[in-house]
């Protein structure tokens, strides 16, 4: 499972009820936050979530309303001292600002108490996890180095406790064998095998974060079939001319890429004061019904059976 929170889900500029881009995918004891707007310490800590287990940032691009909160997350974190360790992910344009702002910035003079590893990426597997990988794919937006993110679970067999527990398979170490695809032997002489215990296939939910984007291509070849889709709906299809001008796309083709790429949901975020809400979910539904705009503060479980959202208290 996936869980997904909004931090902030404005375009360029802070809104009165929207702050500036960012968002936490966290999967089991792992959390990495997407993006750190102006204002995101103040979005994290009134959320609830806090720096406890914070260690990781993807950053998309490097305009600043993407990555100038880190200042001061990676300031208080630095006070608090919640880490030994923090990585900054992001294209080589990107990081060469991002170590502009903390060491001639935040720690002009100064050596942070913990180890900061700002790690240039390129196209293609970035971060490789136990039960899940993240990819990094090239997205055309204003200037160099812009990146989306894949978030990947392994494809898997789930273990069958009805059908272990029918075999007589205790409980520890035996199950734990089965599952690395061992066989086991039973007190009684019989030998088990992962198949006799293990399900079919299943693949591993998909999530895909765009960034600012001003065209679909790439993005359309690493989204297909994905569970959910986070990318902009900076404009409306009325204002298609101005949003090529700022290489944004508009909810229509938001809405194209999600029906495209065969996804089952698409979240809609980035939100300008041009256009309500209501103008930019109307525009996405009428081509893919399965669209939502983001508000800061949803909450969302990703899970094989679906999507659920739920609002931070």
């Amino acid at each position: 499972m996936f869980e997904l929170t909004f931090l902030g889900t404005a375009a360029s500029v802070p809104l009165p009820r929207r702050g500036l881009s960012s968002m936490i995918v966290s999967h089991d004891e792992h959390r990495f936050m997407v993006d750190c707007g102006e204002g995101t310490q103040r979005q994290l800590l009134t959320s609830g979530l806090g720096f406890r287990r914070l260690t990781t940032f993807l950053i998309t691009h490097p305009h600043l309303d993407h990555f100038l909160g880190l200042a001061g997350i990676i300031s208080t974190m630095a006070q608090l001292e919640t880490s030994d360790k923090l990585c900054v992910y992001g294209g080589k344009a990107t990081l060469d600002k991002i170590e502009d702002l903390l060491y001639r910035v935040v720690f002009r003079g100064v050596r942070p108490p913990m180890r900061i590893d700002l790690i240039t990426i390129v196209a293609g597997q970035i971060i490789k996890g136990e039960d899940f990988n993240i990819t990094a794919f090239p997205v055309r937006h204003r200037g160099p180095d812009c990146f989306g993110y894949v978030f990947q679970e392994h494809t898997r067999r789930p273990f069958l406790n009805e059908q272990a527990t029918a075999l007589g398979v205790p409980n520890g170490p035996e199950r734990r064998n089965l599952v690395r695809g061992e066989a086991i032997t039973l007190v009684d002489g019989r030998i088990i095998r992962p198949e006799d215990v293990m399900g079919e296939l299943q693949r591993g939910i998909k999530l895909v974060i765009t960034g600012d984007m001003g065209e679909t291509e790439n993005a359309l070849r690493v989204s297909q079939e994905a569970d959910v889709i986070v990318t902009e709906a900076t404009y409306c299809d009325i204002d298609r001319d101005l949003a090529r001008q700022h290489a944004h796309i508009t909810a229509a083709e938001a809405a194209r890429l999600a029906r495209d790429a065969n996804a089952r949901n698409l979240l809609l975020t980035h939100i300008s004061g041009r256009n309500t809400e209501k103008a930019i979910s109307d525009e996405a539904r009428a081509i893919f019904a399965d669209s939502l705009v983001v508000r800061d503060y949803d909450n969302f479980r990703i899970t094989r059976e679906g999507m659920a959202r739920f609002k931070l208290e």
